[in-house]
């Protein structure tokens, strides 16, 4: 009898313990598991975002609004700027090494989404670019069309300071130059190969002229020694785009952010930078 009572003792101990087993089995399947952002502590780290984009947009300070205004409406991302020229930026966009791209050449840029670097091009802000040089204007440029105020500062063999990097500001430089039918050459052309802030600083230091996006050339006004000599022709117009990449590592963010920077929101953004400090923007929103 009392074989039978521990026989009886010990079966019912197993199915209660297999039973638990079994439970906590169930459960350790249910509980949510750690995500690989997760920082421990009950928040989570934003996924990095890199975008490539050109040192105006930089050195204009529309970053430093642009981005904290894009994170806080997509806690998700955390961006990374890689500030370039937009040649090397297209080059960064085909090796895979950016998701998205904010840029300024157009024909390169619908080619590199024509070539199938890109899932698509969108317009998203314009300004214009300017020539300044030394405040006494040696060469004498001074309300000229951009052609004859190029072929002058070749003639006199003016010192002129070219970006040099491929980037937009270079692409539409050299457009300008082929314009006015002159390849710049010789001790006067300084091939920089800088970004736009510091060929405005050699520019200002060496004296001499150069071609600069006005943006950039306002923010870093009061730290020159040039001033504006050349603008509004219409073959100044610069016009920027937004190009996520395929194959990205973070297509979703890189999408985020360019359906964000055409959007009401982020136009907005754009449209309002410079307005406090310049009495108008530096940057003019014509996303469709």
């Amino acid at each position: 009898m009392i074989d039978r009572l521990r026989s009886a003792v010990f079966r019912r101990t197993a199915g209660i313990l297999l039973v638990a087993l079994v439970l906590a089995m169930s459960l350790a399947a249910c509980e949510p598991k750690e995500d690989a952002t997760d920082t421990g502590d009950g928040a989570t780290e934003a996924t990095p975002l890199v975008l490539a984009s050109t040192t105006s947009t930089q050195d204009s300070g529309l970053f430093d609004v642009l981005i904290p205004a894009f994170e806080e409406a997509y806690p998700l991302y955390k961006v990374e700027v890689i500030a370039v020229g937009t040649g090397e930026a297209l080059e960064l966009g085909q090796n895979k090494d950016a998701d998205v791209l904010l840029v300024h050449a157009r024909a390169k840029e619908e080619t590199f989404v024509a070539d199938g670097y890109g899932t698509e091009r969108r317009d998203v802000m314009y300004n214009d670019f300017i020539i300044v040089g030394p405040a006494d204007d040696p060469a004498g440029i001074e309300g000229m069309s951009v052609v004859d105020a190029l072929t002058k500062l070749a003639s006199t063999e003016s010192v002129f300071v070219s970006r040099g990097d491929e980037s937009g500001t270079h692409t539409a430089e050299k457009a300008l130059w082929g314009k006015a039918a002159i390849t710049p050459a010789g001790d006067w052309y300084m091939s920089a190969g800088q970004g736009m802030g510091d060929v405005l600083k050699i520019a200002s230091e060496t004296p001499g002229y150069t071609m600069t996006d006005r943006a950039t050339y306002l923010n870093l006004k009061d730290s020159l020694a040039l001033e504006i000599l050349v603008e509004g022709d219409t073959s100044l117009f610069n016009q920027y785009g937004v190009i996520p990449v395929v194959g990205a590592a973070n297509p979703e963010g890189a999408r985020a952010f360019a359906d964000w920077i055409v959007s009401d929101e982020g136009q907005v953004v754009i449209e309002a930078y410079g307005i406090e400090e310049f009495g108008a923007p530096l940057f003019f929103p014509n996303a469709e």
